[in-house]
Formats: C-alpha cells, sequence, structure tokens
C-alpha cells in the first residue's frame, strides 16, 4: 500500500495572493503605462509649462482710450477698449475682471466675490491715479445674471454630464468585460450596435433626472437665473450627454482592465477639466490655441449652456455648439462600433 503523499508546501495565504496580484498588474503593459509613465509624464509637462511662469495680467474693459493709454504703463494690466454692452458681457461671461467707466468720477464694475476682481481694481486705482486719492466709485455687480455663480453653475452642470458619461459609461462597459459578462452576451441575438446603443440610451433617460436637480439646486441656493428656454437647455444637455456617451463607449472599446480604463478616462476629462471653461472663460489661454478649445465638447456644452441660461440665447446663436457635439456623438459612436471588442 502507497503511503499518502505530503501536499506541497506554500507560503501564507496573504503573501501568495499579493504575490499573485502583483504578477497579474506587471503583466499589463497599459496598466504600468497609466499607473506610473503616465503620471510622470503630466507632471513633467505642467511643471516645464507652469515653471518660472509671470502671474496673469488682470483683464480690464475701458471705454475710452486715454484710460487704456494710463493703464498701459502698469505692469500686470492688459485694458481691452470695449463699448457699454460689450464690457458687460465681457464681464458677465468672465472674459475681463473689472469694468472701468469714465468719470469724473472714475466708476468701477467688478464682482466683489471674485479675487481677481479686487486685484484687478486696486491696479486700475494705482495706474489711473497715481498721485493723491482717488476719486471713484464701485458699482459692484450683484445682480442674477451678472456674477461669478452665474458663470460658475453652466460649467459645473456640463462638468458632471461629462463625468457621468464618461465614468458611468466607459469604466461600467469595461468592468463587464474584466468580469467575463460581454463574452456571455455574444451568444445572446443582439447586434452590438443594439447593445452599445442601450448604454446611450440610459444615460439619456438618466439626464432627465441629473438636470433638474443641478439647475434646481443652482436657482434655489443662488438665484441663479435662467434667461432662455429650458426645452432647449435639456435639448443641448442631452447632446452632450449623448456625446461624452458616445466618448464613453470609444474609450471602453477595447482597454482590457480597469486601471487602463480609468487611465484613459482620465485622459480624456483632464484636458477638458482644465481648458474648456468649467472655472474660468478660455478667453484666458492664448489666443493662438483658443480655435482647438473651442471644438472641445465640454466647451460647446459649457458655452452653449452660458449663451441660453445667462444670455437668453435661442437655437440658431448656439447652432454652431450644437454641431460640435453632434460631430463628436456621431465620430465617437462609430468608432467604438468599429472597434468594440467582447473579449
Amino acid at each position: 500500500m502507497n503511503a499518502p503523499r505530503t501536499p506541497p508546501a506554500h507560503g501564507h495565504p496573504l503573501v501568495e495572493l499579493t504575490l499573485y496580484r502583483l504578477r497579474m498588474f506587471f503583466r499589463e503593459p497599459g496598466a504600468i503605462f497609466w499607473t506610473f509613465v503616465f503620471p510622470l509624464l503630466l507632471a513633467i509637462v505642467l511643471g516645464v509649462a507652469f515653471r518660472n511662469r509671470p502671474p496673469e495680467p488682470a483683464l480690464i474693459a475701458v471705454e475710452s482710450a486715454q484710460m487704456r493709454d494710463a493703464m498701459a504703463t502698469q505692469p500686470g494690466i492688459n485694458a481691452k477698449l470695449l463699448d457699454d454692452a460689450a464690457a458687460q458681457l465681457a464681464l458677465r461671461t468672465g472674459k475681463v475682471d473689472l469694468v472701468v467707466l469714465p468719470g469724473p468720477p472714475v466708476t468701477y464694475r467688478y464682482d466683489p466675490t471674485r479675487p481677481e476682481s479686487r486685484l484687478a481694481r486696486a491696479l486700475a486705482d494705482a495706474a489711473l491715479h497715481p498721485r493723491g486719492k482717488p476719486d471713484t466709485i464701485d458699482a459692484p455687480v450683484t445682480e442674477p445674471g451678472s456674477r461669478y455663480i452665474d458663470f460658475l453653475i453652466p460649467g459645473l452642470i456640463g462638468m458632471t454630464i461629462m463625468s457621468s458619461g464618461l465614468w458611468g459609461i466607459g469604466y461600467v462597459v469595461v468592468e463587464m468585460r474584466v468580469g467575463k459578462l460581454l463574452k456571455r452576451m455574444v451568444a445572446t441575438p443582439m447586434s452590438r450596435a443594439q447593445f452599445l446603443s442601450s448604454f446611450i440610451t440610459m444615460r439619456a433617460l438618466f439626464l432627465f433626472l441629473e438636470l433638474p436637480i443641478l439647475i434646481g439646486s443652482g436657482v434655489l441656493l443662488f438665484h441663479v437665473r435662467v434667461a432662455g428656454s429650458l426645452l432647449l437647455i435639456v435639448l443641448l444637455g442631452l447632446l452632450g450627454a449623448i456625446a461624452f456617451a458616445g466618448l464613453g463607449l470609444l474609450v471602453a472599446s477595447r482597454a482590457q482592465n480597469l486601471q487602463t480604463a480609468a487611465g484613459l478616462v482620465n485622459l480624456v476629462i483632464m484636458p477638458m477639466f482644465v481648458c474648456s471653461g468649467v472655472f474660468f472663460s478660455i478667453a484666458r489661454f492664448p489666443e493662438a490655441v483658443q480655435p482647438v478649445l473651442k471644438v472641445l465638447p465640454l466647451t460647446a456644452l459649457n458655452d452653449s449652456l452660458r449663451m441660453v441660461m445667462t444670455d437668453g440665447a435661442g437655437v440658431v446663436a448656439v447652432l454652431p455648439q450644437i454641431a460640435v457635439m453632434a460631430a463628436t456623438a456621431v465620430l465617437a459612436f462609430g468608432i467604438a462600433l468599429r472597434i468594440f471588442r467582447w473579449r
């Protein structure tokens, strides 16, 4: 009779499982890139871009060439000659920090809740009244539609729609692929287009719950004014949600693990988060890059929402933004449909 074999010796289960997870991680080149290489590259690029960078000049709108020339002697000021209507619009949309009206006395219009506006006022005082006490009047902007919060709320709505579309779809699809659920769906009588369309439809339906909460919170808590059509706002949000759902599907079409999916989602989100006018106007970027920033889908969504909510714009005025979002949706969904992988 043969003696029973002694089972092979193993290490502690925690040690073995940890080693297993490490081996699985380092076998994925994509996971290594997005976890270690991409953050390093991003830090290097941002470090080079902002190294020894001087402070941003204060953007001030003036209504006379004499004031503009006087401010040109003061470092840290970028004065623009605008008429009254254009100056008020630039202040409302965040393109300038301060509007200076000729006197006497000189009148300053600005949003007191913005630190950059208070700094611009101090610089304007130093430029226009280098000697003695300035004779000025403050006209703080406090009416709904003209404050910084009225600029911020549409940007936050657009950012939320973008994040929900990319994380809520892109990450979920990859999670289904990792869990082998997509592999099982191949055997069902369902086409690839039907499967991907279901995610876009779900995202569009979810918007009807999301958008009233976002807009309602701004109206109730901050008295944000909605000057334009609510129906148009909903349609713009719907088109933006579809565009970002398409980008989410495109991100998820080939990603094989959750680390890669997270890296790709961040790769799409971060440039728009910084450059699409969520917290400040894209007018602060160099003019050479502004045409590129305007074709980003989040820029189009933010600009169109602000135009309707703040200025009461109609469909014709936001047609360029609608075209950008529609093109993004069609291209992203079309490419995702072609390259999507079940396994």
